[in-house]
This record gives structure tokens, C-alpha cells and sequence, in this order.
């Protein structure tokens, strides 16, 4: 077996594993294409803040400072991250992109476009959201406004006076709508496809994680049932605005990957008309976006919040360890192949950051104990 195992990207999910690693006595090299540790978050937008409570977004071996704050900033996080990896002593080797993984001689070969690396382990820490995803909507080529994927939203300065389209309500098309509404957009509208679940990110000091881990672990149709009532209770009726209350549960939805909109603010943008709700794009028409009721609007921008691919396939596609959505297909800490092990591409209820923190704890167990 070679002497150190290999972690695939120096994000959160990587710097946690080879963090809990070390706690272990394990030898770990974290390899990273860009020149930073946090590279994902240093490229969010500004007003970004972790959803999840700073005491419940630690990873192992080394709390957040208090003065971060309840909701930690995306500064502060990127300000963690870093003094993580100096507090753990971790090898990090930047500006290395690992273009394939082979198993070889009961281990691993480690494909880098620096050379070649062998290991008897290998933790793939990529991140989920790694490749923007652009719809290929008709007629888009011909659109003569902008046309900008979240990924390159830093804040709204550049949308000042202009008339944008936010297309998908997940939580980052939520808070950049909100963002552009308050930062001096001339007109914000909300293109939803399918009305989300919305959750009060707290309510006094009660958030909405606490929930999310309390009923991680309940039936399903328990979680569906008790949800409908608890949004009735905590928020207005949006219906009539175009945020109805889904008719699919909200546990039914995270299980198919959709996490709810923890409301910083939407709420309350949609009730003053700041923010418009509007239905879907169909397609593109010239200068005009033709939604699917048939409305046409002629915005200066389409800002697409339309998420983003895991990308794996290059690196990982020929092992089998992956479904036909092209993710991995064993998490939670357990071995996708033995010595293989992914982190960070689950996205629960009860927080990433902490599900991460867990992950790394687990796959540093089963690589100590060599599974």
C-alpha cells in the first residue's frame, strides 16, 4: 500500500477528510487544481452566508470562531477553511488537477497533468456544485440580451437600472433575486418551474437546521405530512403571487434532491412585487423570452440559477461507482470500491457542512481500519 492516501480537491468535504485523517495518524495529500483552498466559496456571491448555524457547521478537530457570527459569512468561511488546513498541518499540493483515477495492483493510479501518483486509497472531494449547467432552451442563441449563469454573480453593481430574468428558485436564484431587487435592478422577475418548499431560515432562536436534523431519520410521508401545516403556520399564503405550496412533500422533494428555500427575504420581496414570480421559459424568440403560458418579456439579462453538474464522469465514469445522473452512487462514508470513497456530493436537510464533517469522520475510520 503506498504511504499516503490521496484527497481529490481542497473544499470543505477534502480539507474535513484529510483533517479526520490526520486525527488518525493516516498520512494524506489533498491535491487541488486552483491555487486556493476554498476555491468554490471565494467564487460565490458576496451576500452568500452558510444557511446552517456556525455551531453545527464545524469540522472535526477544529470549531468556527464565535465572532463569525450565527450565519457565517462567505469570507469568513473561505477565512476557516484556510486556517483549517494551517491548524491540521495539512499537505495540500495546489495547481494540480487530477484527470483520471485507474485501479491498479489493488490500489490506485492517480492520473495528474503533473505526472502520475499511486495510492491504496483515494477520497474524491470535487465538490457538488462543480460545473455550471446552462439549459440548451430553443432559440437561445439568438437572444441579443445577456445571458449569465449564477456561477458569475458577484453582486448587482453591474444590473443597476437593468431588467432581469432570475431563472430557478433553489436558494442561490432566491437570494441573487433579492440581491438584484435591493441593489438597484429596474425590474426583477422570478422564472419558477416548479414552486419550491420555503422554510424561515430561523424563527427567535430556533433554526431551520435544528428541524432538519431532528427529522432527517423519520418516514418520508411523516415528514410530507407534517410539513404542510408547519409552512401554513410560519408563512404567509403566497399562492396567488406563484409560490404555492407543492403538492410533493417536502421530504419526497430533498430525496430527490431538492433542498427547500431557507427564506432570508424572498418572502417579503415577493409580497411588496420587488420580485415577480413568473412561470417557466420555453424558449427564446429574437430580443424576447417566451414563457410556457405564452407571455413574452424582453429582460436585458437572464441570469440562469440553474444549478450545476458533479462533472465525475472523466475521472470516474469507466469504474461503475457512478448512476445514470452521474453521481456517486455510495456515499455516507462508505467505500464506492474498496480504498474508494466520495465526499460532499449529498446535499441534506440537515446541513452539507455538518453531513461533511460526519463523512469525513466515517471514511477516516474505514481507511484506518483498511476497507
Amino acid at each position: 500500500m503506498a504511504s499516503t492516501v490521496i484527497v481529490i480537491g481542497a473544499g470543505p468535504a477534502g480539507l474535513a477528510t484529510a483533517g479526520a485523517l490526520r486525527a488518525r495518524g493516516v498520512d494524506a495529500t489533498v491535491l487541488e487544481k486552483s491555487e486556493h483552498v476554498g476555491n468554490a466559496w471565494r467564487n460565490h456571491y458576496d451576500r452568500l452566508h452558510l444557511h446552517t448555524t456556525r455551531g453545527l457547521s464545524k469540522l472535526p478537530g477544529l470549531p468556527i470562531p464565535r465572532e463569525y457570527g450565527r450565519w457565517v459569512s462567505r469570507d469568513d468561511v473561505v477565512r476557516y477553511l484556510e486556517t483549517y488546513a494551517a491548524h491540521h498541518r495539512l499537505r495540500v499540493e495546489l495547481g494540480v488537477e487530477v484527470r483520471r483515477v485507474d485501479r491498479e495492483d489493488g490500489g490506485w493510479r492517480i492520473t495528474c497533468d503533473d505526472g502520475t501518483r499511486t495510492s491504496g486509497a483515494v477520497i474524491v472531494a470535487t465538490g457538488y456544485n462543480h460545473t455550471p449547467h446552462l439549459p440548451d432552451w430553443p432559440g437561445l442563441g439568438g437572444f441579443g440580451g445577456q445571458v449569465v449563469h449564477a456561477s458569475r454573480y458577484r453582486n448587482p453593481v453591474p444590473y443597476t437600472d437593468l431588467d432581469v430574468l432570475v431563472v430557478g428558485v433553489g436558494n442561490t436564484g432566491a437570494e441573487i433575486a433579492q440581491d438584484l431587487a435591493a441593489g438597484g435592478a429596474a425590474s426583477v422577475r422570478l422564472a419558477v418551474r416548479t414552486p419550491p418548499h420555503i422554510v424561515r431560515r430561523n424563527q427567535g432562536i430556533w433554526a431551520a437546521q435544528y428541524t432538519g436534523v431532528l427529522v432527517r431519520h423519520l418516514p418520508t410521508a411523516l415528514v410530507d405530512a407534517l410539513s404542510v401545516p408547519v409552512r401554513k403556520a410560519s408563512l404567509p399564503n403566497l399562492s396567488h403571487l406563484g409560490l404555492p405550496i407543492p403538492a410533493v412533500g417536502l421530504a419526497t422533494r430533498v430525496a430527490e434532491g431538492a433542498i427547500p428555500v431557507q427564506d432570508v427575504g424572498l418572502v417579503d420581496a415577493v409580497r411588496a412585487g420587488t420580485v415577480r414570480v413568473v412561470g417557466p421559459i420555453d424558449r427564446f424568440d429574437g430580443d424576447e423570452v417566451v414563457l410556457a403560458d405564452g407571455t413574452r418579456l424582453t429582460p436585458d439579462v437572464v441570469l440562469a440559477a440553474t444549478g450545476y453538474r458533479r462533472a465525475l464522469e472523466p475521472l470516474v465514469g469507466h469504474l461503475g461507482v457512478l448512476d445514470a445522473q452521474g453521481k456517486p452512487v455510495v456515499t455516507l462514508g462508505r467505500p464506492a470500491a474498496p480504498g474508494l470513497y466520495f465526499t460532499g456530493f449529498t446535499n441534506p436537510i440537515s446541513g452539507m457542512f455538518r453531513e461533511m464533517a460526519a463523512d469525513a469522520r466515517r471514511i477516516a475510520r474505514n481507511v484506518a481500519h483498511g476497507r
